[in-house]
């Protein structure tokens, strides 16, 4: 049976007419997100991924800054890192208010999307669900921002009490072990507010069709995936953590 006759099904909630394939596309994508969170998470330390050697290289990274007197190249590398997720920070604010602004044009957009030739028909209350989804993803990036952002701040002052070379040289690998952990926590939520934005994108699709919505769904989980398992700069990096 073709999936499209999913369309032909509606039912009431009050006023409003919601029809039953957009239920089951929210479902699908929130399954799949929550899904493949779950997934990242449990092959963290089973197979080659991005995550692990990358936090496996940040512990070495904290341990090369205690070996070293001067640290004002460190400082400059976790600036750059700031700067970058300030970025994205500031774009899911952005993003948020201009989500905002178009809540108060729902009947102008339905129109709007009704002339679209291959769109499936809407109403004003699907329009401000399909963009309180929006704004729920987008306020989910932010705080995972936010939160990296906060990290960072903490990783300038691990860097800035390093001790020295001579310094209690016994304590140095808690230190770096405990700063590098650190780190990789504020990649790692970095790490979910860029997913958020990958989700949010294909969540867009979802205006024009709930079918669209559902394959663009599976399309970012397979894109995701791919770069995080089998990419190859994971490849190439596979290995270079071994023994730290």
């Amino acid at each position: 049976m073709h999936p499209a006759f999913l369309l032909d099904y509606t039912y009431q909630f009050g006023n409003a007419t919601i029809m039953l394939v957009d239920v089951v596309a929210l479902v699908w994508f929130v399954a799949l997100w929550t899904g493949y969170s779950y997934y990242a998470e449990a092959q963290y330390n089973r197979a080659p991924n991005l995550m692990h050697i990358m936090d496996q290289l940040r512990i070495q990274w904290m341990r090369q800054v205690l070996k070293r007197e001067s640290r004002i190249v460190d400082g400059t590398l976790v600036g750059n890192l700031l700067r970058s997720i300030s970025f994205f920070a500031n774009t899911s604010i952005f993003i948020l208010i201009g989500l905002l602004t178009v809540l108060g044009y729902s009947h102008s957009a339905v129109k709007m999307l009704a002339e679209i030739p291959f769109a499936a028909p809407s109403t004003s209350f699907m329009w401000e669900v399909k963009v309180f989804n929006l704004g729920i993803i987008f306020i989910y990036a932010f705080f995972k921002f936010t939160w990296s952002l906060r990290q960072y701040n903490y990783c300038c002052i691990l860097v800035g009490a390093a001790p020295m070379p001579d310094e209690s040289p016994h304590l140095h690998e808690n230190y770096a072990v405990k700063s590098g952990h650190v780190i990789a926590n504020a990649g790692r939520h970095f790490n979910m507010g860029l997913r958020a934005f990958y989700f949010g994108l294909a969540a867009i699709s979802w205006f024009l069709h709930p079918l669209l919505f559902m394959a663009l769904t599976a399309l970012v989980v397979m894109i995701i995936h791919r770069r995080e398992f089998r990419s190859h700069t994971v490849n190439s990096l596979s290995g270079l953590s071994d023994g730290y």
